[in-house]
């Protein structure tokens, strides 16, 4: 199951992917589904049981529900989150060492937050904010949803906390980063977080830690990897935020990002108005942004 919140006849609406091309608008079935998809993800199996309920009827039980995916404009999947968005750094080792040397290597997890105003949409236009950078840069990343409440998490039972998987650009301001020596400021622009398309249901990855990963920038392949090549999994990542903090429903949490990002280069190659940032994760899909 792939869900998604999107504008349809201008009303905000959250549902799931019915077949390749349609979408299942679940607001607008009376069976009494909740009001987004975070209030969904809150209430765990007993709506994800329902959805896939609903998924079985025939097309023609489901008339006025059906929505062309082509017609709709997508929202994050989950537009208003809570919290900020929590973000792993370096987690890969090629791009620690792109972004320093093998010292920089870490022994523990890196972890930073992107504010909430961040939160951007699939195909939506991406600010260049070229009033306070001009070294705007791409980071793709899987990002995983938390679902269901935990705090002090073994890894072994960290993955039934998942309710899904999405796409991530951390985008970041590599000049207000340096300046400011530390993550906040140059990865909270507004608007410098695409999430999505949609969010794949747990069950549909069985492994979070074996997926492709690629980043095109106007149709060149800037980075390439697979989330096998983690520095810290995605059950460690999850065991250790949740030593000390409650992790919530709706939690959004990036899983850090491959060698290949514009500050690696030799020049660097940062991100300029026009340019499209297309990710591709295994299993998951494609997100895709313009600069502006």
């Amino acid at each position: 199951m792939k869900f998604m919140s999107f504008v349809w006849q201008d009303q905000v609406q959250y549902g799931v992917l019915y077949n390749e091309t349609t979408i299942l608008n679940l607001r607008a079935l009376d069976n009494g589904f909740p009001s987004s998809l975070l209030e969904g993800i809150r209430a765990g199996e007993a709506f994800t049981g329902r959805v896939r309920e609903a998924l079985k009827k025939p097309e023609a039980t489901l008339e006025g529900a059906l929505v062309p995916l082509h017609e709709v404009s997508c929202l994050p999947p989950i537009p208003n989150p809570v919290r900020n968005m929590l973000c792993v750094g370096k987690n890969y080792r090629e791009h620690a060492i792109e972004m320093g040397s093998a010292e920089d290597i870490p022994e523990h997890i890196i972890v930073f937050t992107k504010a909430t105003t961040t939160v951007n949409a699939h195909e939506a236009p991406v600010d260049s904010h070229r009033t306070v950078t001009r070294e705007l840069d791409y980071e793709g990343e899987l990002a995983v949803v938390i679902g269901k409440e935990g705090k002090q998490i073994a890894k072994e039972n960290a993955l039934s906390h998942v309710f899904g998987y999405t796409i991530l650009n951390d985008i970041t301001a590599r000049d207000l980063q340096r300046k400011h020596k530390q993550y906040f400021i140059g990865k909270s622009l507004d608007g410098s977080c695409p999430v999505g398309p949609w969010i794949v249901d747990h069950s549909e990855i069985e492994n979070p830690n074996a997926l492709d990963i690629v980043t095109k920038v106007n149709g060149e392949v800037r980075q390439q990897s697979n989330t096998s090549r983690f520095i810290f999994p995605v059950e460690e990542i999850i065991s250790e935020l949740s030593k000390g903090m409650t992790l919530l429903p709706g939690d959004i949490i990036a899983t850090g990002t491959p060698a290949g990002v514009g500050n690696g280069f030799h020049p660097p190659r940062f991100l300029n108005p026009g340019d499209e940032v297309e990710i591709t994760v295994e299993k998951v899909g494609t997100l895709r942004n313009t600069i502006k």
